[in-house]
């Protein structure tokens, strides 16, 4: 099965208002009216829900801290499970939160809730998961040296296989995968948006 590189999508609604003088004496007056309407009527500020989420920016990459991980199909265990992820440190993109629960979507696509103690700050990429086919031999990604295809190879690596990332300048990553430590092309793992820098 092919996976589909995901990109980070976002978007964003720009209105443009221009005024002109009688608009904004309307837009007072119905101020006015909405403020006496609001002296009688009941404060619900304080019937607002909580802010639960973790403050973090949504969307954003983590990895599974445990072997064994449900994905639900809704945030609480009363939903069922769709899959159980069986790969510690695999990177999935947290794209929703709800309370103690975070949808994340994986590198092929599915999406479901799983507890956020089940989630880890730490970053890893897929090398190539894209590139991996059913009934062939998955393709060799090299780790490189140096941050530069002009040096020496460290070690090769199959396509789906887990890196840690330590650094990304938006071209290259600085990874571990076993005992290997080098760099990889950023375009080349998923768990990474395309550009993102971090140390």
């Amino acid at each position: 099965m092919t996976i589909s590189s995901l990109e980070c999508r976002r978007a964003r609604l720009w209105a443009e208002v221009r005024p002109t003088f009688s608009s904004v004496r309307a837009m007072l007056g119905a101020a006015a009216i909405a403020l006496v309407h609001a002296a009688g009527a009941p404060a619900f500020a304080d019937d607002a829900p909580a802010l639960t989420g973790s403050g973090l920016p949504v969307p954003r990459f983590v990895s599974l801290k445990s072997d064994r991980v449900n994905l639900r199909n809704g945030p609480g265990t009363d939903y069922p499970t769709s899959w159980v992820y069986r790969r510690a440190g695999l990177p999935v993109e947290v794209i929703k939160e709800f309370e103690a629960w975070r949808q994340v979507r994986d590198a092929e696509g599915a999406t479901g809730w799983v507890l956020q103690s089940l989630l880890s700050g730490r970053r890893t990429g897929l090398v190539l998961p894209w590139e991996r086919k059913t009934g062939m031999a998955p393709p060799l990604v090299p780790i490189m040296a140096s941050d530069s295809q002009h040096t020496n190879v460290v070690a090769n690596v199959e396509a789906g296989v887990i890196a840690d990332l330590h650094v990304c300048d938006g071209r290259w990553c600085r990874v571990t995968v076993d005992q290997y430590s080098g760099y990889i092309e950023q375009k080349k793992l998923w768990g990474v948006y395309e550009g993102e820098t971090f140390k």
